[in-house]
């Protein structure tokens, strides 16, 4: 055995304090986690509330929340642990993917290692 066993997502302790403290605050359970073309460096991740959960879609229970993702989405994001970070007076949730190889400086879009697309595997 000894290969670590990867989880298709992951958070933080402070990650997971801050989304059980907005679910309670929002009233919703449900966080959708993605990743979409665009933007200046090919891609953008996506992370909403969202209460339309898809039959295809993976999802995680975390007790408190949920967490979905597309199938397409798991093949770019499996591995990847959602921090929280505070800088100054903002606050955010930033996704943290062993895929990424660079970020655009506006932090909204990322490039992706394309020999690392679906090589992680998740369970």
């Amino acid at each position: 055995m000894g290969e670590e066993e990867r989880v298709l997502i992951d958070f933080t302790n402070e990650a997971l304090v801050e989304a059980v403290k907005k679910s309670e605050d929002e009233g919703r359970n449900t966080i959708r986690i993605g990743i979409t073309g665009g933007g200046c460096a090919g891609y953008e991740y996506i992370f909403k509330w969202d209460d339309d959960v898809s039959e295809q879609d993976l999802l995680v229970d975390f007790g408190k929340f949920k967490v979905v993702m597309d199938p397409m989405s798991a093949n770019y994001l499996g591995g990847s642990v959602i921090a929280y970070e505070v800088q100054g007076l903002n606050s955010f949730f930033k996704i943290k993917n062993p895929r990424e190889v660079s970020a655009c400086g506006c932090g909204v879009s990322v490039s992706l290692d394309p020999n690392k697309i679906n090589t992680i595997e998740v369970k």
